[in-house]
């Protein structure tokens, strides 16, 4: 029988024991055998503190987001291997796309939050913080990432997502994982797992997977490793107290099973969009992943005279879902994940049932589509009703892991908060209601007991993620019996794998350590204008003292007249008495104007554009008459993604103090710039270049890649060149329109074109026939050819022509894509 195989140590191993059966949740067989005997855990977690944490520790956030997102990229184009594989657990299409595409969707959310991250490989949070009255003693705080390993000890249900969702986030904060799956569906994490091992994508160690039981995992921890736990809370107490976990001080995380609450708002009743809503939320929670989620709905809360309506509205919602083999359309909700989980929740059942009683479905009976009810793990869904449930606690107490739920009654809201209290903490819950009031008052009591609550009416329904979809920039997770922690939640996530530091010293001195230009530092003066740099060679602290202005009384009164801001202060002199002003005043954003004036530089060159205006504040008035000069120095740099047709640049963020003669710190504000990066990647097409390219190609000349000879190499770009002078336009183009754009844009990247890429007009692995007699003839046809170029677009310079792979180019886009066409080729034959 085969074995899954662990990937640790930077190899695929198996155990040397007997191993346990997986099973196929729909037919019952034995899928593969689990077995980590022999493995030794505190080898495994402490290659991944050195091999995975020195190289993740080094990379940026900006590269590690970049890493996640082309690690996502990569997986959504194997994801139909997946989805074959994720039905053997007894998920259906939409349970299987929940676990994968929601797996890599927080790979793809993670990924955008390096956005919000310093352009280095650690964090500086919050405000610098000011310790002395001389400005010359502050302090920060650092976060970086921590030296240990994050071990994630999952559950079943979810075997992608529940290990995607936590590596994500430990990844963006510079930190490796051993990922622990249950054992029983470990079978699709192992085969994901492949993926992203054979894609080389992360780097060695970052990412480590034991695909069965690891009982002495917990021995070897230190105290830079984070745990994270997510199952049932008997066991995740039982984790939690484990004695190395107490002695290093080793953060552990524990999502739990709850008791999830959904609300039926007063005035919810029939009829109204509200109620049909909450049908569906809880119809859908019940079945989706056969009920086996954390977040699902357990508990059913309702007004009581709006019980029977209820009840015979889920029943009939209930009755029309068809169960079976999860492969067939027509199927709606497969099998719990294995038989043992089957005992289980009939067990959890018998338990409510004591008190409550089961109103829609039978432990005994079930009718399943293409498949063998006795073979599969077929449940159907079971609805309860417990008319006490304030005396009848197993309600609140039992959890039926499946497709259960038990409706409840309340006479008033403040019941219905007291019963949603009563699970003693959940990872989320609900309430449908068109009433903002009701809403709020729910929210404000309910939410101490709850990780996160969904408001749900007409207005958010058409957009709502739903009750118990956990988003990756939300915190997910709760108090009491659902753990007391917290998963994802966006930037807090990746904070909970950082050490936070204060940091104190001069303001120099933190300015170095931060990256960031603290207030006080002293100053970098700028050998040139700052603007004049690219991105690349601004460094915090650059710093540049503008010459002085001085503001007149026509100054004033033209900035009012042409903003129509005629606030008394600028425009009536006479109105001053009792008021802070003593003189005809300078408008703020006057004040920031005439400070951009001062210290904009005019020319054309790195600075794309103004981005924006951060913290701007005015200290003190300033009158006509008043002279002011500008200190402008880099605050930071913040590197970002451009897709759109824009070269690569990095927002600069500029500290600007406003200051008067007197040296009196009068305004100052933040803005941004967009300033473009260096161009390195390709060298410049002079006449000079291509002269010297020419006369390195001979017949003999044998190309680094593809099949092309010297003069096919030339014969084609001549063609090409025709296209770009005109002479050749009766074409389609070749790219999809819906993705022209986004290939359009890539003429402005620096990247260069992907090896053996095919040319439209030829079929693949095709070389065209020759035209030219010889390479000289080829040389000089080229050459007529690109004068013809150059010439049409110097008598047409507004001119726009179609290409057949970027659509209709500009005069400027055309030398984009000449600069990049002939690097490709020049190198592809050594000349360059």
């Amino acid at each position: 029988m085969k074995k899954l195989h662990n990937y640790v140590t930077g190899q695929w191993l198996e155990g040397n024991g007997e191993g346990v059966p997986m099973h196929d949740a729909i037919t019952g067989e034995i899928i593969a055998l689990s077995d980590t005997e022999g493995l030794d855990f505190a080898e495994i977690l402490q290659y991944g503190r050195t091999k995975g944490g020195e190289v993740l520790r080094k990379m940026t956030f900006q590269e590690r987001g970049n890493m996640l997102k082309s690690l996502a990229l990569h997986l959504v184009k194997k994801k139909a291997d997946f989805y074959e594989i994720s039905y053997r657990t007894g998920a259906t299409k939409v349970d299987s796309w929940i676990d994968i595409e929601g797996g890599f969707g927080n790979l793809f959310a993670n990924a955008s939050l390096r956005k919000l991250f310093p352009n280095q490989s650690y964090h500086v949070e919050g405000e610098p913080i000011d310790l002395s009255r001389g400005g010359r003693f502050m302090a920060h705080h650092i976060m970086v990432p921590k030296r240990g390993v994050g071990i994630h000890i999952n559950a079943f249900n979810f075997p992608v997502w529940g290990m995607l969702e936590k590596c994500a986030v430990n990844w963006m904060a510079g930190v490796p994982a051993v990922v622990k799956p249950a054992t029983n569906t470990s079978f699709l994490t192992e085969a994901v797992v492949r993926e992203i091992i054979a894609s080389k994508i992360l780097p060695e160690g970052a990412l480590q997977l034991i695909t069965g039981s690891a009982r002495t995992i917990l021995d070897s921890v230190e105290s830079q490793d984070v745990v994270t736990f997510t199952g049932s809370a008997t066991t995740g107490q039982m984790l939690k107290a484990h004695k190395r976990i107490i002695e290093e001080a080793v953060p552990f995380t524990m999502e739990a099973d709850s008791l999830n609450a959904s609300v039926l708002g007063e005035d919810a009743v029939p009829g109204t969009p509200e109620f049909d809503l909450f049908i569906k939320e809880v119809r859908n929670e019940m079945t989706v992943k056969c009920g086996q989620k954390c977040t699902a709905i357990r508990r059913v809360i309702v007004p009581q005279n709006l019980v029977e309506d209820v009840q015979i509205a889920l029943g009939n919602a209930l009755s029309k879902v068809t169960i079976g083999d999860p492969r067939l359309k027509e199927v709606r909700m497969g099998s719990l994940v294995s038989l043992d989980q089957v005992k289980e929740v009939r067990e959890r059942v018998q338990e409510l049932s004591k008190t409550a009683s089961i109103v829609f479905g039978d432990l005994d009976k079930i009718d399943v589509i293409g498949a063998d009810a006795k073979k599969g793990a077929f449940l159907a869904p079971i609805l309860l009703r417990e008319d006490n449930p304030f005396k009848n606690l197993s309600v609140h107490e039992t959890e039926a892991f499946g497709p259960v739920s038990t409706i409840m009654p309340y006479k008033n809201l403040d019941e219905a908060i007291t019963l949603a209290q009563m699970g003693k903490g959940s990872l989320v819950s609900s309430i449908a209601t068109n009433d903002d009031k009701i809403a709020k008052e729910y929210v404000i009591n309910a939410a101490s007991h709850h990780g996160r609550i969904l408001v749900l009416n007409r207005e958010s329904a058409e957009e709502s993620t739903g009750h118990g979809s956990p988003l990756p920039s939300l915190v997910h997770g709760g108090p009491g019996r659902a753990g007391g922690g917290e998963e994802m939640g966006g930037v807090r996530g990746i904070k909970h794998y950082m050490q936070r530091t204060a940091i104190q010293g001069s303001p120099t001195t933190l300015t170095e350590i931060t990256g960031i230009y603290q207030a006080n530092a002293k100053y970098k003066e700028a050998e040139q204008h700052p603007f004049k740099y690219h991105w690349e060679d601004i460094e915090p602290g650059m710093s540049l003292k503008t010459h002085n202005r001085t503001l007149t009384d026509t100054d004033i009164i033209n900035f009012a007249n042409l903003t129509w801001d005629h606030f008394y202060a600028h425009t009536d002199i006479t109105s001053l008495d009792g008021s802070i002003f003593e003189k005809r005043t300078a408008h703020g954003y006057f004040i920031i104007a005439a400070a951009a004036g001062l210290f904009v530089y005019p020319n054309k060159g790195p600075v794309a554009a103004n981005y924006g205006l951060e913290d701007c504040r005015f200290l003190r008035p300033l009158y006509h008459n008043d002279t002011i000069y500008v200190r402008l120095t880099c605050k930071q740099k913040v590197d970002r993604d451009v897709a759109s047709a824009e070269h690569p640049s990095g927002i600069v963020k500029w500290f600007v103090e406003v200051f008067d003669t007197d040296d009196e710190l009068v305004a100052l504000a933040t803005i941004l710039t967009m300033v473009q990066k260096k161009q390195e990647t390709f060298v410049e097409i002079t006449d000079e270049k291509i002269e010297e390219c020419l006369n390195k190609l001979t017949e003999d000349t044998k190309p680094k890649w593809g099949i092309m000879t010297p003069q096919h190499m030339l014969e084609h770009l001549e063609y090409t060149y025709k296209i770009a002078s005109g002479k050749i336009q009766d074409f389609e183009v070749a790219t999809p329109e819906k993705i022209l754009e986004k290939v359009h844009a890539s003429l402005y990247n620096y990247d260069k074109f992907p090896r053996n890429t095919n040319f439209p007009m030829l079929e693949k692995d095709t070389l065209d026939t020759l035209k030219h007699p010889d390479l000289a003839t080829a040389k000089e046809k080229f050459l007529e050819e690109r004068e013809a170029y150059k010439t049409y677009f110097k008598e047409n310079p507004d001119a726009k022509l179609n290409n057949l792979v970027f659509g209709e180019m500009n005069r400027y886009e055309w030398y984009l894509l000449e600069r990049k066409h002939l690097n490709h080729h020049f190198e592809q034959f050594g000349l360059i």
